[in-house]
């Protein structure tokens, strides 16, 4: 047999065993996502609140409970969590927000939200409705393209 065919045959063979343990693996994912997800509906409650403030930080300077960074894998304590400071009647709090409906909180604002330990799942304006979120950053070189483009007469990006 040729080398090149015993090596292709052999990349071959790794591929498919990595596709089929990759597939294995997301279903159980998806399935343990699901749980999460019914335990969540099911615990939830409303509650009507005022945001002070919501920012993107990492789980050790949110301020959330010591239990929340404890069980907190080690992996993802250094990534950045949708966080709101909230006040619940006297108290004030901090609370994670749901990525989907991060940028549609308003801030300084009272609204009504389910929420399901420290975990808010949705949002609702209780004076005046929910606000659009604000229209998204451009950043710097698309904005420096857009310039230009607007000088040379040309349609800026979107």
């Amino acid at each position: 047999m040729n080398p090149v065919l015993i090596v292709f045959l052999v990349i071959i063979a790794v591929l498919t065993i990595a596709l089929i343990a990759l597939t294995i693996l997301g279903k159980r994912a998806q399935k343990r996502q699901e749980e999460q997800q019914a335990q969540m509906e099911s615990m939830k409650q409303s509650v009507s609140m005022l945001i002070i403030d919501k920012k993107r930080m990492k789980i050790n300077e949110a301020g959330l409970p010591s239990a929340v960074l404890e069980n907190t894998p080690k992996l993802l304590r250094r990534s950045k969590l949708p966080i709101l400071k909230v006040k619940v009647g006297p108290q004030i709090m901090n609370l994670v927000c749901d990525e989907k409906i991060f940028d549609s909180v308003p801030v300084k604002k009272e609204v009504k939200a389910e929420v399901s330990g420290i975990y808010v799942i949705s949002v609702k304006g209780l004076r005046g409705g929910n606000t659009a979120p604000a229209p998204k950053k451009k950043g710097f070189w698309r904005d420096l393209v857009a310039k230009a483009q607007e000088k040379a007469g040309a349609n800026p990006l979107k």
